[in-house]
């Protein structure tokens, strides 16, 4: 059934695709009615749903408009982290890598182990690995590319994330994250709307879909559509350094 899945998702790539958030309204000034208009294009059967009212919130002393800014930017964030790991997921419970993991020569975890468990097969480096890139992406987005483009709650497009250019020039040549090759630069606008659209909802039911993976791999019969293809997972999902590292 995963495998069923997984060829559904790869027929509808282009859905999970990171999408230019430009459009004629994004803006860091986007106020209260900007969100109302965006989540009708988004889901007309809810529209704008807003129990704990965070969009009329002023956090950390800034203005409305930049703790807006700074919500678009974290929802859009954990959608796009959110597809990552549902894919992912899928993935990993069919297919393994074929070349070596480690410099030793030790192979990647059998599919054979649900998601949960190949990640507690990882070597503790590899895991410290992982984390330092994402570290270092998520500081390299915080200062805006060196610059190249201002903070999230300062003006910046929700969910645009700065190009390596200062890295680039001055370091080595490196990719940007978003359309590298350039093929999105000459979209419409009309577009790069629809397409902003696609991503916050693909991102809100990935975000559905992962912990629904999840949940029923620690949970039996939480989620009663998985119970055929769910393997119990006897960790801690939440705990990502599960006997290996702890604070506390």
């Amino acid at each position: 059934m995963k495998s069923a899945i997984l060829a559904t998702l790869v027929a509808s790539a282009a859905a999970f695709a990171p999408a230019q958030t430009g459009r004629s309204v994004t803006s860091v000034s986007e106020g209260k009615a900007d969100l109302e208009a965006l989540a009708a294009k988004a889901n007309p059967a809810v529209k704008f749903y807003d129990p704990l009212n965070l969009a009329e919130q002023e956090f950390w002393g800034k203005s409305n408009e930049a703790t807006i800014g700074w919500l678009r930017q974290s929802e859009i964030k954990h959608g796009r982290i959110a597809m990552f790991a549902f894919v992912g997921y899928i993935v990993q419970s069919n297919f393994v890598f074929p070349w070596a993991q480690t410099m030793a020569g030790a192979a990647h975890p059998s599919p054979d182990l649900v998601p949960e468990a190949q990640w507690d097969a990882i070597p503790l480096g590899a895991k410290w690995q992982i984390f330092a890139v994402i570290s270092m992406l998520e500081l390299w987005d915080e200062c805006g590319g060196g610059g190249a483009v201002p903070h999230y709650t300062n003006g910046r497009k929700p969910g645009q994330y700065p190009p390596f250019t200062l890295f680039r020039d001055n370091v080595h040549f490196v990719l940007d994250l978003y359309d590298p090759f350039g093929f999105s630069k000459n979209r419409s606008a009309e577009k790069k709307e629809r397409g902003l659209t696609a991503e916050l909802n693909n991102g809100r039911l990935a975000q559905l879909g992962i912990f629904g993976f999840l949940c029923a791999d620690k949970i039996p019969g939480s989620v009663p559509l998985l119970n055929d293809i769910a393997i119990h997972y006897n960790g801690d999902p939440m705990i990502p350094f599960e006997g290996q590292f702890s604070y506390f």
